[in-house]
This record gives C-alpha cells, structure tokens and sequence, in this order.
C-alpha cells in the first residue's frame, strides 16, 4: 500500500483590501501561506495460525497473539480470540484484533484486517478503513494495549466449514497505516547543490600529471600516478608502497605480466571511480576488442585486490558472452573465483546452437589445457539442456510408458 496525503485548509479571514491585494499582485511579500498535511505510513503483516482446532476451549477472553511488527515507528500485534473476546456470545464468535505494542499516546492510525481466502477463490473477510471515507476520522489509540477489531468477526460454526481454513490453519493479514501531520510554511530559501565532482578532478590530476611521486614501467612505457591515491584504492599498492616489504625501487616500479593499455584503464578506475570507454582505449570499436580488454581488466582487478572493479567487470562480461570469446572467459572466471559469469559461459556453451561452434575457437583449446576439469561441470550442463530439450518436445501431457497394453516401458530415443 502506498503513502497517502490529506491536506486541510482552514478559512482564513482576512480584510477587504488584502484580497484585491492579492488579486493584482500574487507574489505580495507582505502575504504568506502554509499548508497542514497530513500522511499515512503504510505497512502489513501476515499472520499463519496453525492447528486451528487445537485452540478451540482456550477459553472466552483468551487470546493467540502475531509477532510484533513495525509501522510508523510503532510496534503493533495481531490478537486472534478462538473463543470469542465477549462472554456474553458464549463463544458463538471468533474475535479479531489488532493493538498498539509499544509506549504510544494519541496513537491516530487506520487499519485493515482480512482473513484469507484459502480456496484461491480470493473471497477475503475484510474490515478495512483504507478506500472508504471515515466520517469520524482515523482511529485514535490512547496508550499502549489499546485495541481495534470485532468481537464477532465471524460465526464458529460458519467457519469450521469454510474455505477460510485449509490444512486446520488460517491466515490473517492485517494493514496499519499511522496517521503522521506537519504544517508545513514558505521555503525561504533554494539552493541547488550540484552532484559530487570529486571523481572529475582526481581524473583531471592523473591525466594532467601534477605532483605525480611514482613510476610504473609497463610493458616498456612509464606511467606516472600517485602514491596516496593508489594506497588509498589498492590493499595491494598500499603494501607496494608503504608497508613493510615495500619495494625498494618506489620511484620506478616494473609492472610484469600487464600490458600498457590494461593498467591505464586500472588507473583510470582508481582516479574517476568508473570504467574508461573501452572502444576509446583499444582504438576500435570490435565487440571482441571491447571483451578482450575486459578480461585484462578483471585479472587486474583481482590482482590488485580492488573488489567493486573486479564485480563490474564480471558484470560486463555477463553480458558480453559470445562464441569467439565465451571459452576464454569462463577459464578466467574459473580461475578468479566469478562463480555468476561462470554460470552464463557454462549455459551458453551448452545450447546446441552455440556448442559445436564454440568447440572449434582457440579459447576452447586453451580452455582444456587450462581448466580440464571444467570439461566435466560442461558436459553436465549438456545433459541437462538435452534433457529439458527432451522434455519440451514430449510436452507435460505425454507419458514415456507408453505401452500399456505390452506392460513395457518404452524407452525414448535421445
């Protein structure tokens, strides 16, 4: 249920001359305004109340009570009475109630109690102040233990035979809404704050190489950055270059196993904070060279042990899969632990029309040199998409034991 609003106006009684005031000129500062409003904040519970016929003989006025559960920053709690809450039906009736739980005075909520349909018929029992106008306004609870509901919710013996219970349970749900009021007066003010920029100026002191203090040699190019600001995003460089085994040589470090155009995009995650625009750095606009790099990137990010850059790469990836490139990064996501980009490699792979094709990419070697055991986890997902392709075809309604009258099982052929 959402939020509602009620706003209130009350007369306003002013001289002659303010009105043509007014009138002429609607932005009088000498005329002010305010507005009371007032708003619901809307919650539910759900309340399964199991063995029903036990509860029977509890006694008039003894009740089964829900969990408390929040609303409006109160507490509140289903109070459900087999017996009935008034001796003068004679446990003729079921009682159903809803009370505030927690310190509260002036309480002023609406409610909504339904007992559940369970034939799937959805005929609720529903006593609900929400949707309908209350001429006495919402309901005001005092002090804490204070109640809302019926005394003769509903008949007994009626509902022993209904479809009300199902499995000897019942099941009630029940809506506060808590009614919260403010007046509200003229902004005196508008200011726009404008969105955080932090990202673009460390990008602009990367790109633009003032006070840079380190080196990287990679892949036969130097690149300069920042000590702070590398210790500050990397575990890993903050060991590099400030721990105890930091590397002797800090003011040019040889970077192995990494090409160039791999760690600027690291870098450029480190300063900006978001990815760089993969066509601009691999100079084209190939789906493939896009996929490429994203791999680089991912074992860079794990190298580096920077975990929401790894996470976005292996989204990208997710959506990324394709025949040429779909081998080779499920062996990177087997190696580098993405157990969700796995999942959509195996799957792909394992579609008959993807298969065959993808068993003749360079990946796939690399892949069974690799990662051998990740042959078997395929061939698995194999059978598993024959089977449901099996399924599909025989349709719900065929039966595979089909000769009856021979007393035979009658195996499908695959």
């Amino acid at each position: 249920m959402g939020t509602g609003t009620v706003c209130w106006a009350g007369p306003c009684i002013r001289p002659p001359c303010a009105y043509a005031s007014s009138s002429s000129n609607p932005q009088d500062p000498n005329e002010t305004a305010s507005t009371f409003l007032s708003q619901t904040v809307n919650g539910s519970h759900q309340f399964k109340i199991s063995g029903y016929s036990m509860s029977k003989g509890l006694g008039i006025g003894k009740y089964i009570a829900s969990d408390t559960f929040e609303v409006g920053g109160h507490s509140w709690a289903i109070y459900f009475y087999p017996d009935g809450k008034n001796p003068e039906d004679n446990a003729a009736y079921v009682s159903l109630f809803v009370a505030l739980a927690s310190e509260g005075t002036g309480v002023r909520a609406l409610f909504e109690l339904t007992l559940m349909d369970q034939s799937g018929k959805e005929r609720h029992k529903v006593h609900s102040h929400f949707e309908r106008a209350l001429e006495g306004g919402p309901y005001t609870l005092k002090y804490r233990g204070s109640m809302w509901g019926y005394k003769r919710f509903f008949k007994r013996t009626a509902l022993d035979t209904s479809d009300y219970v199902k499995d000897d349970s019942l099941l009630v749900r029940c809506s506060v809404g808590v009614v919260r009021s403010r007046t509200e007066g003229p902004e005196l003010y508008s200011v726009a704050v404008p969105q955080s920029n932090i990202g673009q100026h460390f990008g602009q002191l990367l790109e633009s190489g003032k006070a840079a203090d380190v080196r990287f040699e990679v892949d036969g190019e130097i690149i300069s950055a920042h000590r702070l600001v590398l210790a500050t995003r990397s575990p890993v460089f903050r060991a590099q270059l400030f721990g105890p085994m930091k590397d002797r040589n800090t003011d040019c470090i040889k970077v192995e196993d990494m090409e160039a155009p791999v760690f600027k995009a690291l870098l450029h995650f480190m300063y900006w904070d978001s990815l760089p625009d993969m066509e601009e750095l691999t100079g084209t606009n190939a789906k493939w060279a896009s996929t490429l790099m994203g791999q680089h990137l991912l074992v860079a990010a794990d190298r580096y042990a920077m975990e929401r850059l790894r996470l976005l790469c292996e989204a990208n990836l997710c959506e990324d899969v394709a025949i040429n490139t779909v081998a080779t990064t499920l062996a990177l996501a087997e190696q580098h632990h993405c157990f969700q980009l796995k999942a959509v490699c195996l799957k792909f792979i394992a579609l008959p029309e993807n298969l065959r094709a993808v068993m003749q990419t360079d990946g796939f070697e690399y892949l069974k040199v690799s990662c051998p055991a990740l042959l078997t986890e395929l061939l698995e997902y194999v059978a598993k998409v024959r089977e449901h392709s099996l399924a599909a075809c025989l349709g719900p309604s065929e039966d595979l034991d089909s000769g009856a009258a021979a007393g035979r099982r009658v195996k499908p052929r695959i």
